[in-house]
């Protein structure tokens, strides 16, 4: 877990915090609650850049006039330091999220994310990702193929929308008929919200990340993750014969851990 907390008041602004999370190279912020002893509490909150994108870029909220608590996600979902791996994995998968607070004794201590969980099933010798390493394009196995797309002179608002309807975190963007970039939660909030550009009239192609990193379809699980980790992406597309046939996420290596481990941990439960 990470152990340096990245900490805002309740009373930050949107604004305020998609500047922070640039600056920082950060995904989500704690949103402060301390109990008696001034230690951060379960009280506390998250916001994240999937919030900020689905909460006010979707819906067309100010950011510089909305407040951070009005956003986030309280009480935390905390996990204790004693938990395992596997556990983390399945209370991702279960609630959907990438993050998860780290606790002892009630009291918030640490942070983990999807990408800490990916880097650790991946570079794990034994278990289900290493099983992968013997099936034929084992990313063909995780993979989706229904990609979201939208043309590059469409808005910014317009791809926070889809986004929130779909409930994905990128979209392909296309020029001439062609994939050429990628627009994710984490440009809108870094290159569209910080700088405080206009949603309606600013285009996806302004922002998108660009040219498209790639992998082939004969390439391991264990080589996509390392690209996403060298190239610090969540989304990575998946080509065969040089045409994008899907894409992958951190979220699909940490989904496929949780599906094969399910009977051991509803057991447990």
């Amino acid at each position: 877990m990470h152990r340096y907390l990245e900490v805002v008041p309740p009373e930050t602004t949107i604004l305020e915090a998609a500047k922070r999370m640039k600056e920082k190279n950060l995904g989500s912020l704690l949103v402060e609650s301390t109990d008696a002893e001034g230690r951060m509490s379960n009280s506390s909150g998250i916001v994240t850049e999937t919030d900020l994108v689905r909460k006010v870029l979707a819906k067309e909220i100010d950011p510089s006039r909305t407040m951070v608590d009005q956003v986030m996600t309280s009480p935390l979902l905390t996990i204790a330091s004693d938990a395992s791996m596997l556990d983390a994995s399945h209370l991702m998968n279960t609630n959907y999220v990438r993050y998860l607070c780290v606790s002892e004794q009630d009291e918030i201590v640490g942070i983990i994310s999807m990408r800490d969980l990916a880097r650790y099933f991946v570079d794990s010798a034994g278990g289900p990702v290493h099983d992968l390493d013997n099936i034929y394009q084992p990313l063909s196995v995780l993979m989706h193929r229904t990609m979201g797309t939208m043309a590059s002179e469409r808005t910014i608002l317009e791809a926070a929308q889809m986004m929130a309807e779909k409930r994905i975190g990128s979209l392909l963007v296309i020029e001439a008929e062609e994939m050429v970039g990628i627009v994710t939660e984490a440009n809108m909030v870094r290159k569209g919200m910080a700088p405080h550009l206009p949603a309606n009239s600013t285009s996806v192609g302004t922002i998108m990340n660009y040219p498209l990193i790639q992998i082939d379809i004969n390439r391991t699980v264990r080589d996509a993750s390392r690209l996403m980790a060298e190239e610090q992406i969540r989304h990575l597309p998946v080509t065969e014969d040089n045409k994008v046939v899907g894409i992958l996420s951190l979220r699909d290596l940490v989904k496929m851990v949780s599906v094969r481990d399910k009977p051991r941990f509803l057991r447990q439960t």
